[in-house]
């Protein structure tokens, strides 16, 4: 059997005041639908480095193929009309920093164009460095306004990937748009106890429901999960109190750790780079106004600023229990300001200082001083030890050495792998 696939990326189609790429290439694939057009397998959803400077609010891009084979020019012509009529028509153009970006490509995913997914999603790639990109491969694309949205949309085609995870996505009728969700808080929790293969999907410390978006984006709820059975099961739990206008599945490299490069040095990292990097704490950690905690993170070619801020919440205990000589392996990336933002934290090796304590009483009390040169004594049975002297003791802490630390999900960015996904 012959299969010719039409590859279809769509990015950079939202803003922070509404629509969801997503969304659009859930319409986009109904409407093929309704033409007797349908896609082979799940469509993808693809996050790009999240420390990206020109990133849209998920900084994820959407494909889906295509199985042309036996098509005419004039259903190929047709395939390609509705995408660009729906991409004009729905996104986010008003907003300045929105720049939609349409590839079509046809052919066979070459391994030189995972390495520029790959690139994509761990560092940055510039709209004329895509282009010349696009060109060499022979790629249709469509630019709007800028059209920084070439990037993702070749990304997403582009990406390989061997660890994926899968996200229900349902979406809103439009006159909800903007108005408080409904969504029964206890069906969710419910559906976290009942599909195991689910995940993330409430932040119990903080009484959090997950699925549920922030924005006024058209997204009723997401869902992620290992497996399509798995989450329609738990769409089939989520009760809400407003209608489901459509729902669909992503197959996706989300929470996977894909944007991270593990380097040996703290000199190789550059800004807007994703990393796991290895070092020595070089001060105690700090907490400045508005909550955020930092420390410096150092080894033999240099050292950098890292922080946890505020919204990783409890996370931030963890970090405020570092001392300087610890040594810690980091994961996570480097702002606009230079300073790694930490998403997961190992300890490797405490630095345990040793404290010197008064000894303990025959009767289990610590004793106190009985003077200058005069031993201890124990306020509770009156013993004492004339020529008694302190206890040296390693200092006790309540980190782990070799355990993994995470930030909250009320935190996690959309790659972060969390915990329940490694095998540790």
């Amino acid at each position: 059997m012959i299969f010719i696939f039409l590859h279809i990326g769509i990015d950079d189609t939202d803003s922070p005041e509404g629509m969801c790429t997503t969304y659009l290439a859930c319409h986009i694939i109904n409407r093929l639908r309704d033409e007797k057009i349908f896609i082979e397998g799940s469509p993808r959803l693809i996050r790009l480095n999240p420390f990206a400077r020109f990133k849209t609010r998920g900084n994820g891009g959407v494909s889906f193929k295509i199985n042309i084979d036996g098509f005419s020019k004039e259903k190929i012509y047709l395939i390609k009309k509705i995408v660009l009529e729906d991409v004009e028509k729905l996104s986010e153009t008003s907003c300045d920093n929105t720049n939609p970006g349409i590839v079509f490509f046809q052919g066979e995913i070459t391994k030189e164009m995972e390495n520029y997914a790959m690139k994509a999603i761990y560092s940055i790639i510039s709209i004329k460095e895509a282009e010349k990109f696009l060109n060499k491969i022979n790629a249709e694309f469509h630019k709007f306004k800028k059209g920084r949205g070439i990037i993702g949309s070749l990304a997403a085609i582009s990406c390989p990937l061997k660890d994926y995870t899968y996200e229900l996505l349902a979406y809103r009728k439009k006159e909800n748009y903007g108005k408080k969700r409904q969504i029964n808080k206890d069906s969710v929790y419910l559906m976290d106890k009942e599909v195991t293969d689910t995940f993330e999907n409430i932040d119990l410390k903080n009484d959090y429901i997950a699925i549920e978006p922030r924005t006024p984006c058209p997204i009723l709820y997401g869902i992620r999960g290992e497996s399509l059975k798995g989450l329609k099961l738990a769409k089939s739990i989520v009760k809400t109190e407003e209608p489901i206008e459509s729902y669909c599945i992503f197959k996706t490299n989300q929470h996977t750790d894909m944007h991270l490069q593990k380097i040996a040095k703290i000199s190789d990292m550059e800004k807007y780079g994703c990393y796991i990097i290895t070092g020595y704490v070089k001060e105690d950690p700090h907490v400045i106004e508005g909550g955020h905690v930092f420390f410096k993170l150092g080894d033999d070619s240099g050292e950098i600023d890292v922080a946890g801020y505020e919204p990783t919440k409890e996370f931030r205990k963890i970090i405020k229990q570092l001392k300087t000589g610890d040594q810690v392996q980091l994961f996570g990336g480097i702002g606009c300001g230079g300073t790694f933002n930490i998403e997961k934290i190992r300890i490797i090796e405490l630095k345990n200082k040793q404290v010197f304590k008064n000894p303990i009483c025959v009767c289990g009390k610590r004793m106190t001083s009985a003077g200058k040169n005069k031993g201890f004594k124990c306020k509770k049975c009156g013993n004492k030890l004339p020529n008694g002297k302190k206890i040296v003791e390693d200092e006790k802490r309540d980190l782990i050495e070799g355990k993994f630390y995470e930030t909250p999900v009320s935190a996690r960015r959309h790659l972060a792998k969390p915990l329940c996904r490694m095998d540790l």
